[in-house]
């Protein structure tokens, strides 16, 4: 078989809507451990309204390290939880949750095989509270 491959990028899609805001829920949240030690929650929005139905608008992460706190409050708050004092949160708080996001485009190679990914990420502020918890305008 003969194919050519010179019109072929070494690239590699991985955004399932294009960059933008969109009225999201909490889909999913997996909980790990960062490699520099500290335990991570990654959430999966899924958009709920428009267009783009029911497709992942991106992942993104909350860090639970002395760095992370200050965006990781920002968030809960953002999503209605309450993030003042002491508080005691689970990752399934966090699921069903609806919030605006902003999703932007950004491009990363893999050192290893050198494949450029394009993937939605949310800028540090990128989210803001849902019109009403209940997702209406």
């Amino acid at each position: 078989m003969q194919v050519d491959f010179s019109g072929v990028d070494n690239i590699e899609d991985l955004r399932s809507v294009p960059a933008g805001e969109y009225l999201c829920r909490v889909a999913e949240v997996r909980e790990s451990d960062s490699p520099a030690g500290h335990r991570r929650w990654g959430m999966r929005w899924e958009v709920v309204r428009g267009d783009f139905v029911g497709r992942t608008a991106c992942w993104d992460s909350l860090h639970w390290s002395e760095r992370g706190l200050p965006r990781a409050k920002y968030v809960l708050q953002v999503l209605g939880l309450e993030a003042t004092g002491e508080v005691e949160v689970d990752p399934r708080d966090l699921e069903d949750r609806l919030a605006l996001v902003t999703c932007a485009g950004e491009e990363r190679e893999d050192p290893v095989t050198g494949i450029r990914r394009l993937m939605n990420r949310v800028p540090f502020a990128g989210y803001k509270p849902a019109p009403d918890r209940n997702g209406d305008a």
